[in-house]
């Protein structure tokens, strides 16, 4: 099973389960992370997701993974977590939710000489992140972002 594949039908799988928790579904990855293989799911909560949330959509999703399509797989961990103060925004949702907030646009390669900048996010369209940096209005192209996160100021 490709990972396009087996982040799609974890989606599928995930999304009742979230909603019969109370939350909602941020996102799933499937990724290598220090030489394990990492299935990530994260869930969102207004008012925030406590670890009960976390580890009953953990413990549902669990046997639903034991199913002969996820045979292929190669070994994993699965990890049940809370998007966080500091999330990425990685889908158009996530971005539209969020505008008007303090974000942090990391590169793949420096611009104007930063591989990162902070601002307040003032927009989203087909992939790209216009950013308000001190009066200055900026837009980044998809594939110089390597990553958008929120920036907790607390």
């Amino acid at each position: 099973m490709q990972a396009k594949e087996l982040i799609r039908r974890v989606e599928e799988m995930a999304l009742p389960l979230c909603k019969q928790n109370g939350l909602s579904l941020w996102d799933v990855e499937f990724e290598k992370e220090g030489g394990v293989q990492l299935l990530t799911i994260t869930v969102d909560r207004d008012g925030g997701v406590d670890i009960n949330q976390c580890e009953a959509v953990s413990r549902a999703i669990d046997p639903m993974l034991d199913a002969k399509e996820f045979d292929s797989l190669p070994s994993y961990t699965l990890c049940v977590s809370s998007a966080g103060l500091e999330r990425k925004l990685k889908k158009p949702e996530h971005y539209q939710k969020f505008l008007g907030a303090k974000v942090e646009v990391r590169f793949y390669r420096p611009i104007d000489g930063a591989k990162a900048v902070q601002g307040i996010l003032a927009g989203y369209d087909g992939g790209s992140v216009t950013v308000d940096l001190d009066g200055a209005r900026r837009v980044y192209e998809p594939q110089d972002i390597a990553v958008c996160r929120l920036v907790a100021d607390i």
